[in-house]
């Protein structure tokens, strides 16, 4: 057992990944270069031939994205990590090592819209995808079949906030076939929240953009599992397929940003919490979806398998998509913007922004009402974020 497996969450967020320059610099040091030198031509052989650890050229590995993915590793209890320029470029890069025309992908009907959009996409190359209720069990059981080489999975969902019970899942797709692999996309939950890695999932990615980073400053992601995964994810499906590289200098800024993402998580959650009460006592709040409500669905799933709920909330209003229009564009603290998870409260329209790429019927199939409005707590004083959402509510 490492040292880093050892200490706590919050101590790992600090030093997991560090490492000891020549200088001896206490901060993360940014290797801006594209290329590095070789001792000789046999070492440039070995390190090509995979026959010897070490950097070759920064599209394979850079020690900055090296300490960085050596702390995300360490916090999800994975062997590996790999870090990429997107959360997009995370997805796609650890699905394409692992398919090929005439396989099947299973995947949740409620996805973040360019998860959903890639995968319909790759149905042009003779891959078979479906979307279903994962949160219903009996669902995926029999919408498994003999092909199923990746069952796909978001819990918390974005933007319903669905919980799937991770754990069955992955018990029904290892029984289906020992080549089926489960993905799951932390994203919301964080590994402060959730490790899906100790409930059998093979992969987890992650849009670092997002709570990780926790700045809104950097757009990058993250997958991570097995060494042996991780070497087709980087090899294959980075290399190979899509090129999706983070620079050095924003691997360092997520490194810093990382550092805080316990003390970060726990007051987005303190302050969502707070929200939620604050929005269900409004008049013109119809219905609020948050996974720490006893009545939300799958909340017993959520108190298994997470260590709190959380800090994204979604809420319908009285009045439909017009009301929600006027709440979004009157907001003065809230910031009418996509993403998540950073310091600032933003608000959006799902439907129209970033799930936009469903149809209609897909999007009342994945229970994305006209008038949802998805909300990312941020870390304000959460009296200041009720009493604007509050005036804003108060006009329709």
């Amino acid at each position: 057992m490492t040292e880093n497996k050892k200490r706590s969450f919050a101590t790992q967020t600090i030093h997991a990944g560090a490492m000891k320059d020549t200088y001896g610099s206490l901060g993360l040091p940014v290797y801006q270069t594209s290329t590095f030198i070789f001792d000789s031509a046999e070492q440039g052989g070995r390190r090509f031939a995979l026959e010897e650890e070490g950097f070759i050229y920064s599209r394979l590995g850079n020690p900055t994205n090296d300490a960085l993915e050596k702390k995300l590793a360490a916090l999800e209890g994975a062997e590996a990590a790999v870090s990429t320029s997107s959360g997009m470029g995370a997805i796609t890069s650890s699905i394409w090592p692992f398919i090929k025309a005439g396989d099947h992908i299973l995947a949740c009907g409620t996805l973040y819209g360019c998860t959903f959009a890639f995968l319909n996409e790759i149905q042009k190359f003779n891959i078979e995808v479906e979307f279903i209720d994962m949160t219903d069990l009996e669902e995926v059981k029999s919408h498994l079949k003999e092909n199923t080489r990746i069952v796909y999975l978001e819990t918390p969902a974005n933007p319903t906030l669905d919980i799937i019970d991770i754990e069955e899942v992955v018990k029904l797709a290892k029984k289906n076939s020992k080549d089926t692999m489960v993905i799951a996309d932390n994203t919301f939950a964080t590994p402060y929240l959730q490790n899906p890695l100790k409930l059998g999932v093979d992969i987890v990615v992650h849009s670092a953009t997002k709570y990780l980073n926790g700045h809104g400053d950097v757009i990058a992601g993250f997958s991570c599992g097995s060494k042996e995964l991780m070497t087709q994810v980087r090899l294959v499906g980075q290399k190979d397929f899509t090129g999706s590289v983070l620079s050095a200098h924003d691997a360092f800024l997520i490194f810093r940003g990382m550092k805080t993402l316990e003390v970060r998580m726990k007051q987005h959650i303190e302050n969502a919490k707070k929200v939620v009460e604050a929005l269900q006592k409004h008049k013109n709040v119809e219905k609020v979806y948050y996974p720490g409500l006893e009545d939300f669905k799958n909340h017993e799933v959520a108190k298994k398998q997470m260590k709190d709920y959380g800090a994204m909330v979604t809420f319908e209003v009285k009045g439909g998509i017009e009301a929600g229009r006027t709440i979004m564009n009157n907001v003065k603290l809230c910031s009418l913007a996509v993403s998540l998870g950073d310091a600032e409260t933003l608000i959006e329209h799902p439907a129209t922004m970033t799930h936009s790429t469903y149809t209609e019927e897909a999007l009342k199939e994945a229970g994305i009402a006209p008038g949802l409005i998805r909300l990312s707590v941020g870390l304000e004083d959460s009296d200041d974020i009720i009493e604007d959402l509050n005036q804003a509510l108060d006009l329709i």
